[in-house]
């Protein structure tokens, strides 16, 4: 029975929110203060929650992922009103797109003020509504801890994502008794969890009738932690597995059933896979286009059975011929049961083609000629010391491309990376916050010259909380990805893509003045001592610069706008698809 009101705790919204996020099991926050959030930063001071300040708002909601990612968690973040609830708006935009559970708590304008262009004053739940999965304007401080509670809830539940919740001043101020009852009150929010058993057992008749099977992994499967029952499905069906960028990690790389990822740099033996099968187990991904290339021409030959979470994903650029609402560790776990009692058909022709394919097309790439470092050449090797155990955590551009590919995924859960909004700039907090969920583990972050001086001001907070990060700055003086194509289809036109990182910052310089340690690699000979010395160094961040070569190319790659059959890989040279005759 329900406590009555005059039986409740009185408290201050701000001591209201405080006792909401422990209530929810909140250990750790990143924020950074301001007026419109002083009283709840007031009541911090006393909280058993760790608050870490960071340097830059954006910091604090990459790190928020980060901490999630890394955990499975949600992962919490605070900002003030106006441009401190502005600035969440790209992380915010993250985890939408990449499904990463997060509240944002933002404190606002008294409510006597909004609407009146107050001091610090922005609508930041109008501006973030396309990119939460909700968002609360909290006004009175009665509501906070229902708001709080169901913020939390639906960040983890169905398919994950973020949630703002904005409390303006005087509701921080204010004094209420203190509900958190365990209902919450969300009468149109009901996420479907469990598929439907028929779904299922179609699902399996249509496997066993398929010639050429492919399961098409995405990060779906990685945030529902549906790991075993995957490894499970590709030991007993023999069924080949492609991995998008978020589900890195979901199957070992070394299991012989995968075929690598696949996509507009995807490996060919993945990207071949999809091309040529008659079937496809789309399991928690969303068919995105830097996957299918030109929608028309993706996986012309394949049925498709689609099992996702969210019932808007299903059909949404692909017809469906079995759609599946429902967690994808219930589906593969239903999957898996069902597939038991079936005949498992005789896929070894096909498997052994992809087998030879990959086998046929192996990732690699050419030595520089200006005699610089191989830029895949230091991330392979970066991988072989630090071992499969590490947490990476990328930027975004020629170095994550790189990183998909040559690092060691042999463990799930241990790869973040901005699949879906592409951010620059998300390495280095959101390393942070992986080491902060994670501080056994070592984490390394891969990023680019150009990437690390959106976001490298972290490596101070990094510092001053013993956070002990380690970064491989890929420094090719270039934006690399973008001069990559201002290459192939610019004609060498190289407009605004010379990063002069070669003359300043001088970075092992800029992050000893941050508190790291600042190392410079130039020889292939300096690479491996450089490596075994950041890992030693274990009270302080590290950052090993590698000075790469310019010119060094993302293969093998798709043309946005081009069917995946014309992919190319170094050298311009096109597979040879039609060495069988499906």
């Amino acid at each position: 029975m329900a406590p009555s009101k005059k039986d409740l705790p009185m408290m201050t919204g701000a001591q209201a929110v405080v006792a909401s996020l422990e209530k929810c099991g909140v250990e750790v926050m990143f924020g950074l203060p301001g007026g419109a959030a002083l009283p709840m930063y007031d009541e911090f001071h006393d909280s058993s929650i760790r608050h870490i300040l960071v340097r830059h708002e954006q910091g604090a909601g990459h790190a928020a992922e980060g901490y999630a990612l890394a955990t499975g968690r949600v992962g919490v973040c605070v900002a003030t009103s106006g441009p401190g609830a502005t600035n969440l708006v790209t992380p915010l935009a993250d985890a939408y797109m990449d499904s990463v559970p997060m509240v944002a708590i933002t404190g606002q304008v008294n409510s006597t003020a909004i609407g009146t262009d107050a001091f610090q004053e922005a609508d930041i739940r109008g501006v973030t509504m396309p990119i939460t999965k909700h968002s609360f304007l909290v006004t009175r401080t009665e509501n906070i801890p229902e708001s709080i509670k169901a913020a939390f809830h639906i960040a983890s539940t169905g398919r994950p994502g973020p949630v703002l919740v904005d409390i303006s001043k005087d509701a921080q101020a204010g004094t209420a008794p203190f509900d958190f009852s365990d209902t919450i009150k969300l009468p149109g929010y009901k996420p479907t969890v469990t598929p439907h058993n028929r779904q299922i057992k179609a699902a399996a008749k249509m496997i066993v009738s398929s010639s050429r099977p492919v399961l098409y992994i995405g990060g779906g499967v990685v945030r529902a932690r549906a790991f075993q029952e995957l490894k499970d499905l590709a030991d007993l069906a023999g069924i080949p597995v492609v991995t998008t960028l978020n589900a890195r990690g979901a199957l070992p790389d070394s299991h012989p059933m995968h075929m690598g990822m696949p996509g507009m740099h995807g490996t060919v033996a993945a990207v071949g896979a999809l091309q040529k099968a008659d079937l496809l187990i789309a399991v928690g991904t969303r068919f995105d286009d830097r996957v299918t290339g030109k929608v028309d021409s993706f996986a012309p030959e394949a049925k498709i059975i689609h099992a996702d979470i969210d019932p808007a994903e299903i059909g949404k650029i692909k017809p469906v011929d079995v759609p599946i609402v429902g967690d994808a560790k219930a589906f593969l776990g239903g999957l898996l049961e069902d597939m038991r009692s079936e005949k498992i058909p005789d896929w070894s022709r096909w498997t052994t083609y992809l087998t030879n394919t990959k086998q046929r097309y192996p990732l690699g790439w050419s030595e520089p000629g200006d005699g610089k470092l191989s830029p895949q050449a230091v991330i392979k090797r970066l991988g072989e010391i630090a071992g499969p155990d590490a947490i990476y955590v990328t930027g975004v551009g020629q170095h994550q491309m790189w990183a998909s590919h040559f690092l060691p995924f042999e463990r799930p859960a241990h790869w973040a990376t901005s699949g879906g909004l592409g951010t620059m700039g998300y390495c280095i907090p959101a390393a942070m916050g992986a080491k902060v969920g994670a501080p056994d583990k070592v984490v390394w972050g891969i990023d680019g010259d150009g990437c690390f001086q959106m976001t490298n001001q972290e490596l101070v907070t990094c510092a001053l909380n013993s956070i002990p990060i380690k970064i491989a700055l890929i420094n090719n003086n270039v934006l690399g990805m973008v001069r990559q194509w201002q290459t192939l289809f610019y004609e060498k036109r190289y407009s605004n893509t010379v990063l002069d990182s070669d003359i300043v910052p001088n970075f092992p310089a800029l992050v000893e003045a941050m508190g790291a340690v600042g190392i410079r690699v130039t020889t292939a000979e300096e690479v491996d001592d450089a490596i075994q010395r950041a890992m030693e160094i274990n009270d302080r961040p590290v950052v090993v610069e590698f000075i790469c070569s310019s010119d060094a190319m993302v293969w093998p790659m798709v043309a946005a706008g081009t069917s995946n059959d014309e992919i190319k890989i170094a050298r311009d040279m096109a597979p040879e698809w039609e060495e069988e005759n499906w």
